[in-house]
């Protein structure tokens, strides 16, 4: 039998508008507390910007007509989920959290520019 073709995913790839570099910054920097990876030089003028934590990796790039993914979503295992929720809840995000999978806490967030996001507790 071969083994799996795949061994992890490098990142996901997210939509966003021209210019909101910085508002990006301020929600996967700032509330997830994500650190921001220097893209390329020739994927750089393309705008944009990439940020990981760990090995997860999401990169945001630039559309003219960017659609927020609004089903389509990572999901995110979190270190500490309560302290994490609490601190998005405190920065006036939108946390819903389904409670509609038996024995897994989680919870959708939208990025500002309404892409979903899965948080996942431990």
């Amino acid at each position: 039998m071969l083994s799996a073709p795949f061994t992890s995913i490098d990142h996901v790839q997210l939509a966003m508008p021209a210019g909101e570099e910085d508002r990006a910054r301020k929600f996967y920097r700032d509330l997830l507390g994500m650190v921001e990876v220097s893209k390329p030089v020739e994927l750089a003028k393309r705008g944009g910007c990439w940020f990981a934590s760990g090995n997860v990796q999401i990169h945001l790039g630039v559309e003219q007509s960017s659609r927020p993914a609004k089903k389509a979503h990572p999901a995110l295992h979190c270190h500490d989920y309560a302290a994490l929720t609490e601190s998005l809840r405190c920065a006036s995000i939108e946390v819903k959290e389904p409670n509609d999978i038996p024995g897994v806490r989680r919870c959708h967030i939208f990025d500002p520019f309404g892409n979903r996001i899965e948080l996942i507790g431990g």
